[in-house]
């Protein structure tokens, strides 16, 4: 039987149940492996499936059985692709699986930050509500997003998902293409500095790219609302934090979600950690593309990869 090697089984989450994978091949599960690790444990292996792995000359240039390598996301960063493709070595990604997934994290940031959800919930569970005197409490105020412009940049499969569900909430809903490729879409168009300037809301679903890269920085920020909110799905370099955690707690934007940063896990530096305003930030540790469908959905996808290859 072909051997399947998991090189980081732990980036899929231990509630996914994989057994059927059990009826292609014998199969070999690492939590999480180093780029050291990596070529003894694939020196038999007919398929390799990762998330992170590094795959190239020196970790799998032992691997002389090797088919494919299969990997669990979009991205495809960490293969040398023209060593796979010289070696005869088939390669694999996911993409669409996490589309719903990712939009609906995306509105949920927005939502937290837009109504102050952390400060009404600290302040009943805090007992202060139950101590008050009057029925409601004004500290926070929050606006509707019904009237407010939402600026998309990226707007890809993800990006499109988020502008329709920003247009069911009444949203004015605007996108920039990095790229500067102007396609007919159901949205506008804007400038960067339209974009910046008229944007109450601006999400971030664009790829890491010449273009992209450190594109929110200081100068944007001094462009933007006073009262916008920024949310960044995308990739973490996109942004540069330390001018981020400074434009927030200077008070030249609202404040900020993000799900991306630019090292994962979080930099033990980081100056998210030393905000001054740090309720005005919400950061979840990479989470947005990861639902529980959306990874079965994943994996589902991966399984068919890997059943053709050895069919």
């Amino acid at each position: 039987m072909a051997n399947i090697v998991f090189l980081d089984r732990k980036s899929l989450g231990s509630d996914l149940d994989l057994s059927s994978f059990q009826k292609l091949g014998n199969i070999t599960e690492y939590d999480f492996s180093t780029s050291e690790e990596i070529p003894e444990r694939v020196k038999d292996a007919d398929i390799i499936i990762t998330n992170k792995c590094e795959m190239k000359e020196e970790t799998i240039g032992g691997a002389k059985k090797l088919k494919a390598v299969c990997v669990t996301a979009t991205g495809v960063n960490n293969l040398d692709i023209p060593y796979l493709e010289r070696k005869g070595i088939h390669w694999h990604n996911v993409a669409g699986y996490s589309t719903d997934s990712v939009a609906q994290h995306t509105l949920a940031l927005v939502l937290y930050l837009y109504e102050h959800l952390p400060y009404y919930d600290n302040y009943v569970k805090s007992g202060a509500y139950a101590g008050d005197t009057l029925f409601t409490h004004f500290e926070r105020p929050f606006c509707e997003l019904t009237g407010k412009t939402w600026g998309i940049v990226g707007l890809g499969a993800i990006g499109r998902r988020t502008a329709q569900i920003a247009a069911a909430f009444g949203c004015q809903v605007v996108y920039y293409s990095t790229s500067g490729i102007q396609r007919e879409e159901d949205y506008p168009a804007v400038t960067w500095e339209g974009l910046l300037e008229n944007s109450d809301i601006i999400t971030i679903h664009a790829p890491l790219n010449e273009n992209t890269q450190n594109l929110f920085d200081k100068k944007a920020f001094q462009q933007m609302k006073k009262e916008a909110i920024l949310v960044n799905v995308g990739r973490g370099p996109i942004v540069v934090e330390q001018d981020l955690a400074d434009a927030i707690d200077a008070g030249e934007i609202g404040g900020a979600g993000l799900d991306v940063l630019e090292k994962e896990p979080m930099a033990k530096n980081s100056p998210f950690l030393t905000m001054k305003h740090k309720e005005r930030m919400l950061i979840t540790p990479h989470i947005a593309w990861a639902s529980l469908e959306a990874r079965r959905r994943l994996m589902d996808i991966i399984y068919q990869q890997v059943a053709e290859e050895l069919s």
